[in-house]
C-alpha cells in the first residue's frame, strides 16, 4: 500500500505550504509531493525580474513585485486545477494581500493608491465563489530565532542583507494573518517537530494529520450540498 492510500489522502487533493521566509516550504513541499507522488508547484524566484530591485528598493518596486506575484500565483492555480488536483504548492496566494502588500503600504513602502489598486485586483481576482481554493493549508511555524537561523543558513544574499527588523516585523505579521484566516481548512504544523532532511519517516506523521484533516473538510463539504 502506497502511502496516500496508507493515510487515505485523494489523488486529486491540493495542499498550499504557506509560513514566513526560511521556514522550510520548499523542504516540505517537495517531501510531501515525493511521499504522495503528487505534483509540485514553486514560487518563481529565480526567474522573477523584481526581486533582486525590491530588495535593493522597497518603496520603487513594492507594487511591481506584488503585481507580478498575483499574476503568477492565479496563473499556477488555474493550471493547478486543469490537471485534476494532485499537487503540492509552495507559499499560498492569500499571503500576497495579507502579509506583504499590507505590511509595504503600512510601513510607508507602498502608497495608498498602489494598495488600494492591489487589494481591489486581488478580491476581484481571488476572493470570489468561482477561485479554486485549495483542500488544506499547511501551517509552518516555529520560533523567530529558528526561523532567522535558516534564513542565514540559506545563504541568499540579498535575504541575509536585509535588516533583522524586517525578518521580525515580517515573522509577527504572519502569525497574526494565520489566526485570522478562514479561505480554506488549516493544519499548523511546528518546524521543530520532524526532520525531513535527516529522518525520512518523520513525514509520515504529517501525511497522517493531512488525511484527516482532509477527510473531515470534504464530509463537510458533502453534508452542506446536501442541506
Amino acid at each position: 500500500m502506497n502511502l496516500r492510500d496508507k493515510y487515505h489522502i485523494p489523488n486529486d487533493s491540493i495542499i498550499t505550504i504557506a509560513g514566513t521566509v526560511g521556514v522550510g516550504k520548499s523542504t516540505m513541499t517537495k517531501a510531501l509531493a515525493y511521499a504522495l507522488n503528487f505534483k509540485t508547484s514553486f514560487e518563481k524566484v529565480d526567474t522573477n525580474p523584481y526581486l533582486e530591485k525590491f530588495y535593493d528598493d522597497f518603496e520603487r518596486w513594492s507594487f511591481h513585485l506584488q503585481i507580478y506575484f498575483l499574476a503568477e500565483r492565479f496563473k499556477e492555480q488555474k493550471k493547478i486545477f486543469e490537471y485534476g488536483g494532485g499537487f503540492i504548492q509552495d507559499r499560498s496566494i492569500y499571503e500576497d494581500t495579507g502579509i506583504f502588500a499590507k505590511m509595504h503600504y503600512e510601513s510607508g513602502t507602498m502608497s495608498k493608491t498602489d494598495y488600494e489598486t492591489y487589494t481591489s485586483l486581488f478580491e476581484s481576482m481571488v476572493m470570489t465563489p468561482y477561485f479554486p481554493h485549495p483542500d488544506l493549508l499547511i501551517y509552518l511555524e516555529g520560533s523567530f530565532d529558528e526561523v532567522l537561523k535558516r534564513i542565514q543558513v540559506r545563504g541568499r544574499e540579498m535575504e541575509k542583507s536585509t535588516p533583522t527588523s524586517y525578518w521580525e516585523e515580517m515573522y509577527n505579521r504572519y502569525e497574526n494573518w494565520i489566526n485570522n484566516f478562514n479561505a480554506c481548512p488549516i493544519l499548523r504544523i511546528n518546524i521543530s517537530d520532524y526532520d525531513l532532511m535527516n529522518d525520512d519517516t518523520s513525514i509520515e506523521p504529517i501525511l497522517e494529520k493531512i488525511g484527516h484533516f482532509i477527510q473531515q473538510s470534504r464530509r463537510w463539504e458533502t453534508r452542506e450540498l446536501i442541506k
